[in-house]
């Protein structure tokens, strides 16, 4: 595989370079021009030409790289010739998570303004029937994560056969998180002589391995060493305690120490968590927003947006905004836990310090999570500096270590203010009542006591030998020495027996009923 050299893409690219030496077509290049882009990034430099020849691309690069543009602008212009059918894309891209694949239709739509292209966003959370109305105009571009993309060709509603190029951003998350099975499936029913190409920040040796079943003699483009983290990040440390009050009580800390904090994003490895800290950091005055995959797609869009235009200061969400999420100005990156995978780390603190930005990433550490630690900065080839609090600040935790709330409210995870309100029920239900018609003076002293009838004790089961005679049992009920009253023949008794109206006494029968008592159907008449 093709590999520039780093010294010459320096030289070379970044300085005597411009987009107009990439081949690109003349309505793109004014795309670009008026979307303000000047230079090309080492990626887009590297990888636009090939992509442009028809060869397929596997592109490595950190995040905040420009590896949008790498793929979006190439396909603008391969686009211009030819149109688009009913049910049958031209190109397909597929993306890990719902936001990443909305950031690169907003790519399309900023540098696609002088193409005339019809662009289909399949994602989780929204209705099918507005995504199959536009692709049965004819999609140019399908952008799609890959379960609802399956559930569309499932459905019959999109057809397959005619993409000649394949995306796969973010690949190692693609492959990595579960989804090679629906990978492996799209790619069978995509045609053979498609153009594919792979774009990621990491791409570890068992997931390099699977790419070479999807890639056909492809050009590794490799602007910088995997898994590296930008050096405009400052990368620090924090001691927290393993319970988790006194870990939120730590990062607030943390947080306060920070002055200078535009907007910042706070990760954690759980959604439980984010909706935990969520609750606890607006209880305490902050400003904050919360993200997880367990929120519909219209929350999780507003509240980036909110995000974006400075309404929240800090966002706390899980993994899913980790990747690709494109927020040029956070200037702050706080890990509240240690990423389970230590590629996470590098795309989590990949938010800040984005396109030369000056950043800081904070990651609290506890003593169980040292193994983890170890990985990370095994794999970014850099020992981390741990930052101090101050004085007062680790005293408060140490002496405090939690949260002035009670303990139940934290087993329950009803919020901060749950088991007050919990609180103020029981006192209700524990005031005195007023008695209705007695005044205010009756109203102050409390119910009366309702006394109980005093239980009796079931008496103790008699030995058989001491059991009484059966006849004592029921006195109503014709002893068992009796004998009993003659009967006429079934066939001989009078029908009028049987009559509902027949003249009775008020004396009560063998069964214990009167006329008045006699239920409505023991007096049907019955047919023999």
């Amino acid at each position: 595989m093709p590999t520039l050299n780093e010294q010459d893409r320096q030289i070379g690219f970044l300085h005597h370079m411009n987009f107009s030496e990439l081949g690109l077509s003349p309505r793109t290049l004014e795309a670009v021009t008026a979307a303000g882009y000047t230079t090309p990034t080492p990626i887009q430099a590297e990888a636009i030409p090939p992509a442009l020849q028809r060869r397929d691309v596997m592109g490595l690069a950190q995040t905040g790289s420009g590896k949008t543009a790498a793929f979006v602008l190439p396909m603008l212009s391969l686009l211009e010739k030819g149109r688009a059918r009913a049910r049958m894309p031209r190109t397909l891209i597929l993306e890990p998570t719902r936001e990443l694949a909305d950031q690169v239709r907003e790519a399309f739509e900023t540098l696609g303004k002088m193409h005339n292209l019809s662009v289909a966003l399949l994602i989780g959370g929204v209705a099918f029937e507005p995504q199959a109305l536009k692709i049965d105009r004819g999609a140019d571009v399908v952008i799609a994560t890959p379960g609802r993309l399956l559930d569309h060709f499932e459905r019959g509603k999109l057809l397959l056969t005619g993409i000649d190029m394949l995306v796969i951003d973010e690949a190692d998350r693609m492959l990595d998180m579960g989804f090679i099975p629906d990978i492996e499936r799209i790619c069978k029913l995509l045609p053979f002589t498609r153009q594919t190409m792979f774009f990621s920040a990491t791409m570890p040796p068992e997931i390099q391995r699977l790419t070479t079943q999807f890639l056909h003699n492809p050009v590794r483009v490799e602007v910088s060493r995997p898994s590296s983290t930008a050096e405009t990040i400052t990368q620090m440390l924090v001691k927290a305690p393993h319970e988790q009050k006194g870990k939120r009580e730590a990062l607030r800390q943390l947080l306060k120490t920070q002055a200078n904090v535009k907007n910042g994003i706070i990760f954690a490895n759980r959604k439980t968590t984010v909706a935990l800290l969520e609750k606890s950091l607006s209880v305490h005055g902050f400003s904050v927003g919360a993200l997880h995959g367990d929120m519909d797609q219209s929350a999780r869009l507003k509240t980036l947006q909110g995000f974006r235009n400075n309404e929240i200061t800090f966002l706390i969400a899980s993994d899913v905004a980790a990747r690709g999420l494109d927020i040029p100005e956070v200037s702050h990156v706080f890990n509240y836990d240690v990423p389970t995978h230590a590629e996470d780390y590098v795309h989590r603190i990949g938010r800040t310090g984005r396109a030369g930005r000056e950043g800081a990433a904070f990651t609290m550490v506890t003593k169980e999570e040292s193994k983890q630690l170890k990985a990370i900065e095994g794999l970014i080839k850099k020992e981390i500096p741990y930052f101090d609090l101050s004085e007062d600040a680790q005293a408060a935790i140490e002496t405090r270590g939690a949260e002035p709330d009670r303990p139940r409210r934290e087993r329950d995870g009803r919020g901060e203010r749950g088991g007050e309100r919990r609180g103020r029920d029981r006192d209700r239900d524990r005031r005195p009542r007023a008695i209705k018609g007695h005044g205010e003076r009756a109203a102050m002293e409390p119910a009366p006591r309702v006394e109980r009838a005093p239980r009796i004790e079931r008496a103790e089961r008699a030995t058989p030998a001491e059991r009484p005679a059966r006849e004592e049992r029921s006195p109503q009920k014709p002893t068992a020495s009796a004998t009993p009253p003659p009967q006429k023949p079934r066939r001989e008794r009078d029908r009028s027996d049987r009559h509902p109206q027949r003249d009775v006494s008020d004396a009560p029968d063998h069964r214990g009923f009167t006329e008045q008592t006699m239920p409505a159907f023991l007096m049907r008449s019955v047919k023999i």
